[in-house]
């Protein structure tokens, strides 16, 4: 017999992200789903773009509870592709967390630097120069966590 989990109550009503992470890390544990251990990131790739669909779906049509729930299935998404990625030592959804951020203050040095730029056009063209640097591996902020880099991985 499956072990219960012994606070779901708890977790139903929690707002807060390290739950969401725990009750993923639960569904794929020992006693958690089997359906949810069976997955893969392939096996999961249709519902990612079902979601993304749904999303785009309820912003058409101002749906915005219909927006809250698939926002939140898309997270789901982004949660449980990022616990399969850590139950194979490849990265965690810290790293995720970390690598947006990163990019997020990289591609705005018009808000975070000393860069100025005035309209969105301006913006814009940056954005790309930044975005093709980047891909380029122009950039050395645009890395892997060092834990990976030490262990010969490359960014590819």
């Amino acid at each position: 017999m499956a072990k219960k989990y012994s606070k779901p109550r708890q977790l139903r009503k929690s707002s807060r992200f390290e739950d969401l992470v725990r009750i993923m890390d639960i569904l794929l544990g020992e006693n958690g789903c089997p359906w949810d251990r069976g997955q893969t990131h392939k096996t999961l790739l249709k519902y990612l773009k079902e979601e993304a669909n749904e999303v785009s779906a309820a912003v058409r049509k101002n749906d915005w509870e219909n927006l809250k729930e698939e926002l939140g299935d898309v997270l789901l998404q982004v949660v449980f592709h990022s616990a399969l990625a850590a139950k194979a030592g490849r990265f965690r959804i810290s790293d995720v967390i970390r690598t947006v951020n990163s990019k997020l203050v990289r591609r705005h040095p018009h808000v975070f630097g000393a860069v100025k730029l005035s309209t969105p056009a301006e913006v814009l063209v940056e954005w790309r120069k930044i975005k093709k640097s980047e891909k380029h591996g122009n950039c050395p902020t645009a890395r892997k966590p060092r834990r990976y880099r030490e262990h010969g991985e490359t960014r590819r």
